[in-house]
Order: structure tokens, then sequence, then C-alpha cells
């Protein structure tokens, strides 16, 4: 049984933590958004998605009506990146692409009645997997870190 002050270590690696690199925010972000990232992966592969496919789900779902190109900004991914997203996520019928009326050469993602109750499903499934990533952080903690990255994000 490891005595490691930090669980995701193991104890003969503690010593990697003294690093200038475990300081460093950008690798800490990039660590933490891995380890996240991965066990919703995990989690969400039941559902045959991933993080960014539900990424682009939920967007899908909001009333707001948005483009390819408006997904792409606010998740801050390259459009070419959203397409291959948005074709995976139409071959699994779960969104579908309609002209847009003010610019016929634009289209916006709407998430079917099928891709709907999928999102409901890993709604739920991302919700506990960020309680699991997030567990060792207070409830006073979380809310200080979501103010932070939401400062940080946008």
């Amino acid at each position: 049984m490891s005595t490691s002050r930090h669980p995701n270590i193991p104890e003969d690696h503690e010593h990697l933590l003294d690093s200038p690199l475990a300081t460093e925010m950008q690798f800490l972000l990039a660590r933490a958004t891995a380890r996240g990232s991965g066990h919703a992966n995990q989690a969400l592969a039941s559902l045959g998605i991933k993080v960014r496919q539900y990424s682009v789900l939920s967007l899908a779902c909001s009333e707001s009506k948005l483009t390819q190109r408006e997904l792409a900004l606010f998740l801050g991914l390259d459009p070419s990146q959203v397409v291959g997203i948005v074709d995976q996520l139409q071959l699994q019928g779960l969104v579908e692409r309609t002209p847009d009326p003010t610019d016929k050469r634009s289209r916006i993602i709407s998430a079917t009645h099928k891709g709907r109750q999928l999102y409901q499903q890993a709604q739920a499934i991302t919700h506990a997997s960020e309680n699991h990533t997030l567990a060792p952080l207070t409830p006073g903690e979380r809310a200080l870190l979501l103010e932070l990255l939401i400062k940080i994000a946008f």
C-alpha cells in the first residue's frame, strides 16, 4: 500500500515533484486537463463519444443556433477540427446541418432527437466524471477553480 501524499504518483516517483516543471502553470493545466479528459473519455466510451464530441453535442442542444464557425470559436478549435467532429456526430445521427438563413454558405449545427437523448445521458456521465476528478477539492475550492478557469478561458 502506498503512503504517497499524491495518489496519482507512485511513492518511488514523488521526487519528480521537486522538478521546476511541477510548479509551472501551463504544465499543471495541461496535466489536469489530460487527467480529467482521460477519465471523462473512458466514461463516455459506453455512449460511443468522447469529450470533444460531447462539447459539440452540448452546444448543438442549446437554443443558440450556432454555426460550425461559431462552435470552433467557442471551443477554441480549428474550424477543420469541428467539421470532423460534426461529421462523426452526423454519421451517428446525433446532429444535423441546416443552412443558416442569414448566410447560405454557413451551416447551423442542431442536435437531433436522438442527439438530445444521448446528450442527457452524457451530461450525467460527465458530471460524475467531473466529481471524480475534483474529489480532492472542497466545494469552496471547486467554486474558486471554476471562477478562475472562466477568467482564463474567456
